[in-house]
């Protein structure tokens, strides 16, 4: 008899089958609630750890409730929603103009003979990417050219998967001024926007250093001896590339991929000296979108099916963001959110800082393989990791660190991430992926074990 196979669900039924425990939740467990204050300093709603008692009635949430707490998700998380559909929109224009894979090309060609500096270059690029706007699906169009190339020059699908899936997964984790994940997770706790930047490029330039590093032995290895290569034996001929020496990189073009990084700039700029937030952010990026599409001579009917064809393929992620939310307007509606924090803080009550702050980096990695969306993670998570700082006597900014590291690298490590997804698009089995990075994802969990003892030795903040 044949056994069936374990399917992992899909991320909205575990979403949805986590919104309907805690609706059953707010019928059993205790309301209650903790006196706030006003830190006139900061201007920061915090709470005093040992003022929480028991509400004297339950506001528990009915069935229909359920649903209008859906509904109400959705509403309360529209700025966000619609950040993932216009930044995307920008992207996926770029993209469709030819500018990145032209620039790709150009790139390729002026590194003939020097191989080894494809690595580097290729990975510092895509994980800034990650790191600064947060890419991360379109690298999945990109990574069949670079494992083609790879295998051109000399080594495997593993180094073409690792200088662009890996690459822009490592800087989506190390994130400088990610508004998806860094920008969504400092708004849940009142922190300015994109603040604490100065600890997170340290992190950006020493854990993508040490990619780089892992990927350059690895990949010395083979070139010297390829049947090292995990990957040996795997037909990857549909990955055949050609460098294309009649492929230009035209005035268009160039003028294109600065637009993106003026976009990027100003994006920084602005959010730094003039208080802009999602809202500003969205516009900037739908502005560069439609100014690009304009520039290319797109017809206003093209400029309309770009922006909806881009935000179908986004569409799974916009929807978890607004799914995530719901998990925030039950516990409020079912008055059990401080009740959850409370209980959640007595572990912790008397033992150090930094055992908290340890023990949310773990939470935090746990949490993403149920939830491997970095928006909808912070959406789902962070209310309730804000104010556990606080009770702790723990810096807001170092919950955010420690959301910023669970979310990011094990998404290259659960099967319910986008690593699933980057195998298969590289015919890469996870196995043979594991048996490359699994290693690596131990020595990167020490260093942000490491990475979380430093910002709470030196008080990483001031919020």
């Amino acid at each position: 008899m044949k056994k069936n196979k374990f399917k992992m669900p899909h991320t909205f039924v575990i979403l949805f089958f986590l919104i309907c425990i805690l609706t059953l939740l707010t019928h059993i467990i205790p309301a209650g609630n903790f006196e706030r204050t006003v830190d006139e300093a900061t201007g920061l709603v915090t709470m005093d750890a040992d003022s929480f008692k028991t509400a004297n009635e339950q506001s528990p949430v009915g069935l229909l409730g359920m649903f209008f707490a859906i509904q109400s998700g959705f509403v309360s998380s529209a700025s966000i929603i619609f950040l993932v559909f216009f930044a995307y929109f920008c992207v996926y224009t770029i993209t469709k103009t030819g500018s990145f894979h032209s620039a790709i090309n150009l790139l390729l060609k002026k590194l003939s003979g020097k191989e080894a500096l494809v690595i580097p270059i290729f990975f510092t690029i895509f994980a800034l990417a990650g790191s600064v706007y947060g890419e991360w699906d379109t690298i999945f169009g990109l990574i069949p050219i670079f494992i083609g190339f790879s295998i051109a020059i000399g080594y495997d699908a593993i180094v073409g998967l690792a200088i662009s899936g890996m690459a822009v997964a490592f800087g989506f984790a190390s994130a400088t001024t990610n508004p998806f994940t860094i920008g969504i997770a400092q708004s849940y706790g009142d922190l300015p926007l994109f603040s604490g930047l100065g600890l997170r490029s340290i992190v950006f330039v020493v854990f993508v250093s040490f990619g780089i590093l892992w990927t350059m032995r690895y990949a010395k290895a083979i070139k010297a001896d390829p049947s090292k290569s995990i990957v040996k034996g795997i037909d990857f001929k549909g990955f055949e590339f050609e460098i294309k020496e009649d492929m230009k990189f035209t005035g268009k073009q160039k003028l294109t991929m600065i637009l993106l990084l003026v976009t990027i700039a100003g994006i920084v700029y602005g959010t730094l000296n003039f208080d802009w937030y999602i809202d500003e952010m969205a516009g900037i990026f739908l502005f560069s979108g439609v100014v690009i599409s304009i520039i290319w001579k797109m017809h206003p009917n093209e400029i309309v099916q770009n922006l909806l064809d881009c935000s179908s393929e986004i569409l799974v992620g916009a929807f978890v963001v607004g799914i995530s939310r719901t998990v925030l307007v039950i516990l409020q509606e079912g008055n059990i959110i401080d009740t959850i924090i409370y209980y959640m803080y007595l572990p912790f009550k008397g033992l150090s800082s930094l055992v908290l702050a340890e023990g949310m980096l773990i939470f935090q990695n746990i949490m993403n393989f149920f939830i491997p969306s970095g928006s909808g993670q912070a959406s789902a998570v962070m209310p309730i990791m804000m104010p556990l700082a606080d009770l702790g006597g723990l810096n807001r900014q170092i919950a955010t660190l420690a959301y910023q590291f669970g979310d990011g690298y094990s998404n290259l490590l659960w099967p319910t991430g986008g690593i699933a997804i980057m195998c298969t698009i590289a015919k890469i089995p996870l196995d043979k992926w594991y048996k490359f990075f699994l290693p690596l994802f131990g020595i990167m969990f020490a260093m942000e074990v490491i990475f979380i003892a430093i910002a709470v030795f030196m008080n990483y903040g001031p919020f």
